[in-house]
């Protein structure tokens, strides 16, 4: 059993605890927690299930990196505090272990990664012989796998498309939500998401993985905006208010260019209410979704839903993501050290899983 360990407890921590638990081959050996309303708690408390696990979580880093753990899944942010991500990443890397992850967008595409976020890690796999993986949805498996799998079943292919498109009022992280993309700010506040050249930060990579799984070489690497007001005040379950004028809605483009067309393309629609922006895109029941479109011959299109936690889409995409990450550990463990994308990590089935609980 490989001994791991779960780093964070919120929407990503959440479904890690459970799905280390449920993999036939990873032992839930701790959990780390900033809160310290969480020390102490039980791990299957925290992860929302019906039994007690018999982990309690604990703050003490230093101890449970001390223990040597095989793997961890860092499950905390790195949306605002990359440099703190980082830190930690190469801590449990230098203690040897396999780290897989959703935070640091630009280690997604490792090879086209900035020095300043590579170099560290490289230095952490040289001193403690560990591993790093880092994955998601989208940015993830839903614009690098999903779309090259699907592709090859055509017999031409002119362009791909990568669709998220989301009813933000699911996603439970308001900050995020209200600051970091916008919802419910005056038209003219700038959200740091879409500020010019993020879309590319974060999703460029995905791109750029894309091209070199394809045999592509991208002339250019460009992005579209769109933003549109809500008409009425509408109120959400979990973040309260949003006021008609404030922003309600957001569509941008992350284009791949090639040949002087945009031939592999990232979007997404994002709403914090189904009533804004109805011409836009819209997902099969008006909750999210994940959808991918090979124009070509034959034209082909796969759309995906999840939901987890009581249906709620947001955490069903949570868990894909956790899903991918989780799987890729013993594979991880199994291979040399080094710093791998998702190019190299297969998607392999649920060799163990089905039908256990």
């Amino acid at each position: 059993m490989i001994s791991t360990v779960v780093w964070g407890t919120g929407n990503v921590g959440r479904a890690a605890i459970r799905a280390v638990e449920a993999h036939p081959a990873l032992k839930l050996a701790a959990v780390l927690v900033h809160n310290p309303g969480k020390v102490g708690r039980d791990a299957g408390d925290l992860a929302g299930l019906d039994q007690e696990l018999g982990v309690a979580a604990t703050d003490d880093i230093d101890a449970v990196l001390a223990l040597g753990p095989r793997a961890v899944v860092y499950a905390a942010s790195g949306d605002i505090r990359p440099d703190e991500a980082l830190a930690d990443i190469g801590r449990a890397i230098r203690a040897g272990a396999v780290v897989v992850t959703p935070a640091l967008y630009p280690l997604y595409d490792q090879r086209n990664a900035p020095p300043e976020f590579r170099d560290p890690v490289l230095a952490a796999i040289e001193d403690g012989g560990g591993s790093l993986f880092v994955s998601g949805v989208d940015p993830g498996w839903g614009n690098d796998v999903l779309p090259l799998l699907i592709s090859g079943l055509g017999t031409e292919v002119d362009a791909i498309r990568c669709q998220e498109i989301f009813d933000y009022s699911t996603y439970e992280q308001e900050e995020s939500v209200r600051y970091l993309v916008g919802m419910g700010q005056p038209m003219d506040y700038e959200p740091l998401m879409l500020a010019p050249s993020i879309p590319t930060m974060v999703w460029g990579g995905q791109i750029r993985l894309m091209a070199r799984a394809l045999g592509v070489e991208l002339d250019d690497i460009r992005e579209t905006l769109d933003r549109r007001p809500l008409e009425t005040t509408v109120r959400t379950r979990t973040m309260g208010e949003f006021a008609a004028g404030t922003q309600g809605a957001v569509r941008f483009e992350v284009r791949g260019i090639v040949g002087g067309e945009p031939r592999i393309v990232i979007e997404h629609v994002t709403r914090i209410h189904p009533s804004c922006a109805p011409d836009w895109p819209t997902p099969p029941d008006g909750d999210g979704a994940h959808r991918v479109i090979i124009e070509g011959r034959p034209r082909i299109q796969v759309t995906v839903e999840a939901t987890d936690e009581g249906e709620n889409r947001s955490a069903g995409g949570n868990a894909t993501a956790v899903g991918r990450l989780v799987g890729a550990i013993d594979w991880l463990v199994d291979a040399a050290p080094g710093l791998y994308d998702a190019l190299d990590v297969p998607l392999r089935p649920a060799v163990g899983r089905l039908g256990r609980k």
